[in-house]
């Protein structure tokens, strides 16, 4: 239900903002940040906040995630908006940032998403969306980083990735809206649209240079048998999404 919200907002030019303190936080900001190359989102489009800012990213500022305040400006900084999605992430439900986030987000209209390991946690009575991950003590009592925190990062994979999903940024299981930024991920790039296609490397390289190295134009230019023009006239018409410009290309 989180995802189906997620992404009709995201279709619409929302955004998708998680919000948490520590190693919550961190989490946050490292799926965030792995979403631009594996999807080709935007730098703003899908972002990280963590009580203390950057800094605590590498390093722990602890009495920052009381800072309710603060939490209200950076989502007020951002320009939320009602098409927005709010994530808190917090193991115990209680950390006052997360809250606090969700609970400014909420009144400015955006959607919300609470990720907790505690069921019935304040977090998630103040979200639209409550996902609460029971995980059981932790093998260092009070460590959330260990279990609380194993059970966030798939949570919040399992959101963007969904999401990025619904929004055609995959074609079948694989990721046609990478960055090709690196020989590694150009070599990558060849191998999916020759997957996709079933061309040999001669074609793949000829499609993958008519389109800028765009891996979804090369694949429509293969599969559609039009040119790279045309496919990316295709892709706009259909909101990005491969599938559906395969069938436009080919009339069926």
């Amino acid at each position: 239900a989180a995802v189906d919200a997620i992404a009709a907002r995201m279709g619409r030019g929302g955004r998708l903002i998680y919000a948490g303190a520590g190693t919550a936080g961190r989490l946050g900001v490292l799926d965030a940040s792995e979403c631009p190359p594996t999807f080709n989102t935007g730098p703003q489009q899908v972002i990280g906040l963590i009580a203390g800012g950057p800094g605590a990213i590498s390093g722990a500022v602890e009495s920052a995630e009381d800072d309710t305040r603060a939490a209200a400006a950076e989502l007020d900084e951002l320009g939320l908006a009602p098409e927005d999605t709010v994530v808190g992430i917090s193991a115990s439900g209680r950390t006052p940032y997360s809250v606090a986030a969700v609970r400014h987000a909420a009144e400015r209209g955006a959607l919300t998403v609470g990720v907790s390991s505690n069921p019935g946690s304040p977090l998630g009575a103040a979200a639209d969306h409550a996902i609460e991950v029971e995980t059981g003590p932790e093998l260092i009592a009070g460590s959330t980083r260990l279990k609380a925190g194993t059970a966030q990062k798939l949570v919040l994979n399992t959101l963007s990735t969904v999401t990025m999903i619904r929004l055609g940024k995959t074609y079948g299981n694989l990721m046609v809206d990478l960055r090709s930024t690196n020989e590694k991920l150009r070599a990558r790039a060849h191998r999916i649209v020759e997957t996709a296609t079933g061309a040999g490397d001669d074609e793949v390289e000829r499609a993958l240079t008519a389109g800028a190295g765009d891996v979804k134009t090369a694949i429509l230019t293969i599969l559609g048998r039009v040119g790279a023009e045309e496919a990316g006239r295709l892709l706009d018409s259909c909101g990005g999404r491969l599938r559906d410009a395969v069938e436009s290309a080919r009339g069926d």
